[in-house]
């Protein structure tokens, strides 16, 4: 909805801007006399698409280099691109050399409000997002979508959602064996999304003596926490205020403490501005001989990367502070400039989305959508304890194609977080059932 005042000498000369600008379709929400001028709020329930606007918001450069994965599904819902951080950007920004060493370069630019150099474009899903039938996007140069492609991709999005209702019925759920079509019926009670009840409604019909769980393995793809999986040595851990981010980083430290004694890990606390995380982080990391530094603004940020670099730590884990509406973290790895990383290698930099699976659809679009970089490289489920349905677990997978990395439970901070396996997915989505130990 778009919603906008005028004011006027006149109630007449307020009907004519808002019928001119909104036009006959505007409603008017409130109006008010002050000082000789009449104020009028008015509201659309859709705003006009003109040709210009079309243009202008369908070709911002996104810049940056391709992204590993096309998320979210619903365009329609996204909030708008993420405004340029104010407040802590400095005139020279840092970026890595070949060898890993941090340098200075030119900070990032704002060109119009709400774009940056910073910011990336995401191509299209991988194997297993296709299932859910999402348009390719065709870039124009420097990664950056084609003119008009917001609106198109948009228009798509719905037709999509429409084609999925009518399609819906037409899932002959009786056509299969009450083994399949019982446990298809109680993923969509879980609270499963159209697209992915689809590709395994299909999968199962090729296949009448096929189990569930042979679909749901390509949709929910599991790379387990640990150093072999991970060989990394910069590990962020990103996430939304009150996710459990900072007690996840902890618990994953942790794992690898136990895996293997002589790994050396330090510790990064990116949102020391937070009084209580702090302490927390500081505090175990006292306890469990971990190393420990902190960064409250962008430069400390990259000279306590530079130093953690030089001192030659086996792993570094990063707890980066939540974001906002109009904040990406896109924006924040711009300015610190580490998307320079990525030119070394895909081993370099790994990103760990830390989210909670009672998020609604809705919420947990927006909250990707801000959280989508070229460096997202799992997806840690936190507060599964908290969870009554966990059929966001199958959505989140459908919709980045990111593989699951940890479970994360409870209130404590000992034995609290389990590398993950297919058979807890399982056995969490079917039954409830948390892992051992919780």
């Amino acid at each position: 909805m778009q919603i906008k005042s005028f004011s006027a000498p006149t109630s007449k000369e307020v009907l004519a801007l808002i019928k001119k600008e909104l036009g006959p379709d505007a409603i008017i929400l409130d109006t008010q006399e002050e000082d000789g001028l009449i104020t009028m709020t008015a509201a659309l329930e859709r705003a006009p698409v003109s040709p210009a606007r079309t243009a202008a918001s369908g070709s911002e450069p996104l810049g940056g280099s391709p992204a590993r994965f096309s998320m979210p599904r619903q365009a329609s819902d996204l909030p708008p691109p993420a405004e340029q951080e104010t407040g802590q950007n400095e005139d020279v920004a840092p970026t890595y050399s070949s060898r890993g060493k941090l340098q200075s370069r030119p900070a990032a630019r704002t060109d119009a409000p709400g774009q940056t150099a910073g910011q990336t474009a995401m191509p299209p899903a991988q194997a297993k997002g296709q299932a859910t039938g999402q348009p390719e996007m065709q870039t124009g140069p420097y990664g950056s979508p084609p003119p008009g492609w917001q609106h198109w991709h948009e228009e798509w999005s719905s037709i999509k959602n429409h084609l999925l209702a009518l399609m819906k019925p037409s899932l002959r759920l009786d056509l299969l064996p009450p083994r399949q079509r019982l446990a298809i019926e109680f993923l969509q009670r879980e609270g499963v999304e159209d697209a992915a009840v689809l590709h395994i409604f299909q999968r199962l019909q090729a296949d009448p003596t096929a189990s569930i769980l042979a679909p749901l393995a390509q949709l929910v793809p599991v790379r387990t926490w640990g150093l072999e999986a991970w060989p990394q040595r910069l590990h962020m851990i990103a996430g939304p205020f009150g996710a459990g981010k900072t007690s996840s980083a902890i618990r994953m430290a942790l794992s690898l403490r136990r895996a293997a004694p002589a790994c050396r890990i330090c510790m990064l606390n990116a949102d020391a501005t937070r009084g209580n995380g702090r302490l927390l982080l500081r505090h175990y990391c006292d306890l469990s001989d971990l190393a420990y530094k902190e960064a409250s603004t962008t430069l400390e940020l990259v000279t306590s990367l530079n130093e953690a670099l030089r001192e030659n730590y086996d792993r570094v884990i990063v707890d980066l502070p939540g974001f906002s509406r109009n904040r990406s973290l896109s924006t924040l790895i711009a300015d610190a400039g580490l998307a320079d990383l990525c030119g070394e290698g895909p081993d370099d930099l790994a990103v760990h989305l830390v989210l909670p699976p009672h998020y609604g659809s809705l919420q947990m679009r927006g909250v990707l959508e801000r959280y989508r970089v070229p460096h997202a490289s799992s997806i840690v489920w936190t507060k599964l304890d908290e969870a009554e349905h966990y059929g966001q677990i199958v959505n989140v997978a459908v919709s980045t194609g990111l593989p699951v990395s940890a479970l994360s439970f409870g209130p404590g901070l000992g034995n609290s977080l389990v590398p993950a396996k297919e058979n807890m997915l399982w056995r969490l989505l079917f039954k409830r059932e948390l892992p051992a130990g919780a």
